[in-house]
């Protein structure tokens, strides 16, 4: 059963982001707060909890569509390939926020991704993930809680995600509600942004 870790938003305890860190060193899966829905990751570095993330969704990993959280944008280099300074402003201007943006993946992609042309990336308003991947010291890959209820799309209710998920993953972080509505995704990998899915985030930035 997965332990249940408390955090505040304002400022996450260290010695419990410390001993999450150690979670998603060992190749464990964790369940998180963002500032849209939660979301459940793993280290980007350990291919075998890649492949126990890609099993619970139900997808293959080659198809996956996980996102790369960051906590800053310096890490943007490891994994995408050069941007234009158009780009740059904009991920500049919405960053840290409810987006994820398409961008083309670069050669440094882990191994599982290499035939991935894109990736996207998400550097979330939030402290508790964004100092989670500070701490680890590489992104997190992630994907969203989706609920099978088809009204709820998405649990906000760390207590329920526990109940719901607590035997697949190895620690759930309470961070207070989550929001039930997801990120808004942008492909950059043309001359012109495309708004693929409308979310939480504002399109004026664009």
């Amino acid at each position: 059963m997965a332990e249940f870790i408390k955090l505040y938003n304002e400022n996450p305890n260290q010695k419990a982001i410390d001993k999450v860190v150690q979670v998603l060193k060992r190749g464990g899966l964790v369940i998180y707060p963002t500032d849209t829905v939660y979301g459940l990751g793993c280290d980007i570095t350990h291919n075998k909890a890649l492949e126990r993330i890609a099993l619970i969704k139900g997808v293959k990993i080659e198809k996956a569509k996980f996102s790369f959280i960051c906590d800053n944008l310096s890490h943007l280099s490891d994994y995408v390939k050069q941007i234009d300074s158009a780009t740059f402003k904009i991920l500049k201007r919405a960053l840290p926020g409810p987006y994820t943006f398409i961008l083309p993946g670069s050669n440094n992609l882990p191994k599982v991704f290499k035939k991935k042309k894109t990736v996207g990336i998400r550097i979330p308003d939030n402290n508790i993930i964004t100092t989670l991947v500070e701490n680890l010291g590489n992104p997190i890959v992630s994907t969203s809680i989706r609920d099978d209820d088809e009204i709820l799309e998405y649990t906000t209710d760390p207590e329920l995600i526990f109940e719901k998920w607590g035997n697949l993953v190895d620690v759930v972080i309470d961070g207070g509600y989550g929001d039930n509505i997801g990120s808004t995704i942008i492909d950059l990998t043309d001359d012109y942004p495309e708004v693929i899915r409308e979310g939480k985030g504002d399109l004026d930035i664009l």
